[in-house]
C-alpha cells in the first residue's frame, strides 16, 4: 500500500512515516515546502514531494498537519486527493490555565474535512502520540478508527494495526470521530498531570 502523509515533516508525520517505513509500507511525505519533504525524507529512507505531487497515484492520504491548517490544506489539495480515501488524525485543542479542553465545535475536524472533499475520510490514530510512535519499541497500546466508507475504513485499519503491537478497532461511523478527538485531550491532560506517556487499551472484547 502506497501511502502519503501530508504534513509528513511535523513531529508526528515523521514518526509516522518512519514506523509505516519498518512496517513495509511504501511512503511517500508531503510538505508545502517540496525540498524540505525531499531532505526529510532521505534521512527516513523514504520518497518526498510537495502535497500536491505527494497524494497523486497514493492508495491512501493521512492528512497530518495541525489542526488549524487542515481544513485550507483539504481545499487546497481537493483535485489533487481526487477520490482517494483519506485518513484524518488531527484533533483541535485548546490549552488553558485549568487543563487541556477539546474543540467546542458540534462537530468534529474529521467531519468538516469531509465537507471539503470528495473522496471518504476517516478519522483515527487519535491516542497515538508522536513521541509514542517515534520510539524504538512498538507500541503497547490499541488503536481507533471510525468512519462511513467501508473500504477507506478498511485501509485505515490495516495501516493502524501494522502501527502497534496491540489491535485496531472499528469506533463506528465518522460522527464517533467527535469523541476520538475528545479523547485526544484526555490523554494530553494524562500525560501532563502524572508525566507519562499514556495510550488506550481496550479490554473485553473478542
Amino acid at each position: 500500500m502506497r501511502i502519503a502523509i501530508v504534513g509528513g515533516t511535523g513531529p508526528f508525520g515523521r514518526a509516522l512515516a518512519r514506523r509505516l517505513h519498518e512496517a513495509g509500507f511504501e511512503v511517500v511525505i508531503g510538505s508545502r515546502d517540496a525540498d524540505r519533504a525531499t531532505r526529510l525524507a532521505a534521512e527516513l529512507g523514504v520518497e518526498g514531494a510537495a502535497n500536491a505531487l505527494a497524494v497523486r497515484g497514493a492508495d491512501l492520504v493521512v492528512l497530518a498537519t495541525n489542526a488549524d491548517g487542515a481544513l485550507d490544506t483539504a481545499r487546497a489539495l481537493r483535485e489533487d486527493i481526487g477520490d482517494t480515501p483519506v485518513l484524518s488524525v488531527a484533533s483541535e485543542l485548546t490549552f488553558t490555565s485549568e487543563g487541556v479542553l477539546p474543540s467546542p465545535e458540534a462537530t468534529s475536524l474529521a467531519e468538516r474535512i469531509q465537507e471539503e472533499l470528495e473522496c471518504p475520510v476517516v478519522a483515527g490514530l487519535h491516542s497515538l502520540a508522536a513521541s509514542t510512535l517515534g520510539a524504538a519499541e512498538v507500541p503497547q497500546e490499541d488503536a481507533l478508527v471510525c468512519g462511513d466508507d467501508h473500504g477507506a475504513k478498511s485501509l485505515a485499519l490495516e495501516l493502524a494495526e501494522r502501527l502497534t503491537a496491540g489491535r485496531a478497532y472499528d469506533a463506528g461511523p465518522l460522527q464517533s470521530a467527535r469523541a476520538l478527538e475528545g479523547l485526544t485531550a484526555v490523554i494530553v491532560n494524562l500525560n501532563k498531570r502524572y508525566k507519562g506517556h499514556a495510550g488506550i487499551e481496550i479490554t473485553g472484547l473478542p
